[in-house]
């Protein structure tokens, strides 16, 4: 616990140093291209740490003190039942989205049917109280932008629940065997601990890479590139889809960088925010080597063209 804590304090801390010493750097050095980066990056990382933080703790404690026969207890047999129910458990057990991938894994091997524990494992770290508090920060006075992440986000999970129950094949998905037994296996608080170091530090390494990629692109690409996607609104939306890939940003913090960008529509940057937590590459690498590359490919670009389409029903109803 105490490495967690002097862990989490040091990013907190290195962040804030940063925030102060970049723009006088960037100032000395007469260059306001690296001050407005730095400006951009510190906004992102510094307003993002505190959640990552939070929603790592919460995962970490649900993933060591909640049962894992709570879920097959509360979920019907019967899969279109169960999917919607899983799907909505997310509001109320957030994950992050690295610790998703084994949770689901974990839940289908205790007997929950694959399309619920899919489900979950793309609602929870998608509409999360974590990240909807969080999002509610990043765009302050605008609760439909939330409300938006929140529909789009379930709808999406909950129609690829119900696309694998329907089209789903046992040979697509792998299931691997536990390597460890239950004697061997972590429990209580060293579970805990061994979780949050682990998805906090891993997380927190991809937050700084989103905050710095999106410093980047607010800075180096040309306006006149951008007025290009900016100006249709497919292509802005669909832009910062691929984006969300790419980045592979933290879903507690993908808020605040969604909101930097500006210039994009909120329909793209709600595209931004409901693709990231379920499509990026570092979760189709975790997918490919927990359920095989066959399931990965296959899920993960069904996922993204689903996100897509909610997204963009969504954001024209309701944006």
């Amino acid at each position: 616990m105490v490495y967690a804590v002097i862990g989490g304090a040091a990013l907190i801390a290195i962040a804030t140093v940063v925030s102060v010493l970049g723009p006088m750097v960037a100032i000395d050095l007469y260059t306001p291209a690296v001050a407005a980066w730095w400006t951009v990056f510190t906004a992102v990382a510094v307003q993002g740490v505190p959640f990552l933080l939070l929603g790592t703790v919460v995962s970490a404690a649900i993933g060591a003190f909640v049962p894992e026969r709570v879920f097959t207890k509360l979920l019907p047999r019967n899969q279109a039942l169960a999917v919607p129910i899983a799907g909505a458990a997310g509001v109320v057990l957030p994950g992050c989205e690295c610790a998703s991938v084994p949770v689901a894994s974990s839940l289908m091997r205790r007997g929950v049917a694959p399309a619920a524990a899919l489900a979950f494992l793309l609602s929870a770290p998608a509409i999360n109280p974590v990240v909807l508090v969080a999002t509610s920060i990043a765009f302050p006075g605008q609760p439909k932008m939330v409300l938006g992440r929140l529909i789009a986000s379930l709808a999406t999970a909950v129609v690829m629940g119900w696309l694998w129950a329907r089209f789903g094949k046992e040979e697509w998905l792998r299931l691997p065997k536990r390597k460890q037994t239950a004697a061997s296996s972590p429990t209580g608080v060293k579970a805990f601990v061994a979780g949050l170091q682990h998805d906090f530090l891993h997380a927190g390494g991809f937050l700084v890479l989103g905050a710095a990629a999106a410093a980047t692109f607010n800075i180096a690409v040309p306006r006149s590139i951008l007025d290009i996607f900016t100006g249709s609104s497919w292509l802005s939306l669909l832009l910062l889809a691929f984006l969300a890939v790419v980045l592979c940003v933290c879903s507690e913090a993908d808020a605040f960088v969604a909101a930097s960008l500006s210039g994009f529509s909120p329909a793209a940057k709600l595209a931004f925010m409901v693709v990231g937590p379920m499509v990026d590459l570092k979760l189709i690498a975790l997918q490919a080597g927990t359920f095989g590359r066959a399931f990965a490919f296959r899920f993960s670009s069904a996922t993204w063209l689903v996100a897509v389409v909610s997204s963009t029903l969504v954001g024209w109803w309701l944006l």
